[in-house]
C-alpha cells in the first residue's frame, strides 16, 4: 500500500490554519460547543449518533425535540421503546435509536450515569464505531483522537493527493494512523475538538462532495496539492456501491370505520419492530386484493389507488402502490398477521412509524 501519500507533516503544518478558520467561519449548531455555550458529553454523543447517514438540517428539529423529552442518560435508558422510536421516527436506520439506549443502560450500570472520558471505553458502548468514539472523545473531552468519516477522508485525499480507494478499511486506517501522529503534538494535539471538527467543517461546506470544490473558499488551497495538481474535483477516489436489490410491495390502508390497521413488524431485520401498515410482496390491481387477501364476500366497501411511491434504503429499494380499502363490519382478515386499529389521533401521538411509507402513512 502507498502508505507515504499519508505522510503526517503537510497536514501538521496545517493544522493551525485550519483551526483558526474553523474558529471564525463554524457553522452555529446546537450541539456544537463554544465560548459562550457549554454543551454536554450526553448532547455531543446524541447529536453524533444521529448525523449518522442524515443531513444536518434534518437533525436539528429532532435533536432538539430528543432532548427536551430525554434530557439526560437516566431518562434515556428508561423511556419506552415505542415512545424513544416515536421520538426517532422520520430519522430512519432505527436500530441507531435502539443502540443509544443499549448503551445509555450501560453506561448508567458501568460508569455511574455519565459517558466515560476514555476512547476504547466510548468504542465498546453499543452503536458506537471508531468515528463515533473519537468524536465524542474529543469534542467532549479533549481526547487527542482522530475522527475519520466520509468529509475527513475526502478533505484529506484532496489536500494529499492521494488516489487510494476511501471505501477500502485500510485507507481508512491509514488516515486514522496518519491524523494520530498529528494529533501527537502542536496546535492539534491542545485542541483536538477544534481540529477534528475543522476538518469535518472543512469537507461539508466547502471541500464538498458529488460536484467541484469550493477551492475559492478553502483557507489551505495554496497547499493542496490536489488543486495544485488539478485532480481535486476527481477525488476521492471510492469504488462504486452495488446496485441495490428492488423490491415491489402493495401497501393498504385499510379503514374499519373510523380506525385504521396496524401491524408490528419482526423483532429482527429491515426496520425491525416498527409498526407499518399492511403491506404485502408484489403489484396487486383492486380487483386481485379480495382474492389475494382472501377476504370474504360483501366485507369490502370500496377500494380506492392511493398511486405509487418509492423509498430507498442503503442495500433495497422499495416500489410501491398503495389502496385504501374500507371495510364493513365482522370483517376478518387473516393473512395479515396480527392487526391493530387504533383512531387517527392515538396513531399520530403513540405509533412509530417508518419514513418509508410516509407517501401512505401521511392519509391516516
Amino acid at each position: 500500500m502507498e502508505t507515504e501519500v499519508f505522510d503526517s507533516a503537510l497536514i501538521s503544518y496545517l493544522a493551525g490554519p485550519l483551526i483558526a478558520w474553523f474558529e471564525v467561519n463554524a457553522r452555529v449548531l446546537p450541539w456544537r460547543s463554544t465560548s459562550e455555550k457549554k454543551v454536554s458529553p450526553y448532547g455531543i454523543w446524541v447529536s453524533e449518533i444521529m448525523l449518522q447517514q442524515t443531513r444536518v438540517e434534518a437533525v436539528k428539529g429532532y435533536y432538539a425535540r430528543f432532548l427536551r423529552a430525554l434530557p439526560d442518560m437516566q431518562a434515556l435508558a428508561g423511556v419506552q421503546e415505542d415512545k424513544l422510536l416515536k421520538l426517532w421516527e422520520g430519522l430512519g436506520y432505527y436500530s441507531r435509536a435502539r443502540n443509544l439506549q443499549k448503551a445509555a443502560k450501560t453506561v448508567a450500570a458501568q460508569y455511574g450515569g455519565e459517558l466515560p472520558a476514555d476512547y476504547k471505553a466510548l468504542k465498546s458502548l453499543p452503536g458506537i464505531g471508531p468515528y463515533t468514539a473519537g468524536a465524542v472523545a474529543s469534542l467532549a473531552f479533549r481526547i487527542p483522537v482522530p475522527a475519520v468519516d466520509g468529509n475527513v477522508l475526502r478533505v484529506i485525499s484532496r489536500i494529499l493527493d492521494s488516489h487510494l480507494d476511501i471505501s477500502l478499511p485500510e485507507t481508512k486506517a491509514a488516515v486514522e494512523d496518519m491524523l494520530s501522529q498529528v494529533m501527537s503534538g502542536g496546535p492539534a494535539h491542545d485542541r483536538p475538538d477544534l481540529f477534528n471538527q475543522a476538518l469535518m467543517e472543512l469537507g461539508a461546506v466547502v471541500c464538498i462532495p458529488n460536484g467541484a470544490p469550493q477551492c475559492f473558499l478553502c483557507p489551505v488551497r495554496e497547499f493542496c496539492l490536489g488543486y495544485q495538481h488539478g485532480t481535486a474535483e476527481d477525488l476521492p477516489v471510492k469504488a462504486p456501491k452495488k446496485p441495490r436489490r428492488v423490491e415491489e410491495r402493495t401497501v393498504l390502508l385499510l379503514r374499519w370505520g373510523k380506525t385504521t390497521a396496524l401491524r408490528k413488524r419482526p423483532g429482527k431485520g429491515l426496520l425491525a419492530g416498527m409498526w407499518e401498515l399492511p403491506n404485502i410482496e408484489g403489484f396487486y390491481s383492486a380487483g386481485e386484493l379480495e382474492n389475494c387477501l382472501q377476504i370474504p364476500k360483501g366485507c369490502i366497501r370500496s377500494i380506492r389507488p392511493l398511486g405509487e411511491a418509492r423509498h430507498i434504503f442503503t442495500h433495497i429499494q422499495w416500489e410501491m402502490q398503495g389502496f385504501e380499502v374500507d371495510l364493513s363490519d365482522g370483517c376478518v382478515l387473516n393473512c395479515l398477521g396480527a392487526l391493530v386499529w387504533e383512531s387517527p389521533a392515538v396513531i399520530r401521538k403513540s405509533y412509530p412509524l417508518p419514513s418509508a411509507l410516509k407517501a401512505y402513512s401521511k392519509l391516516i
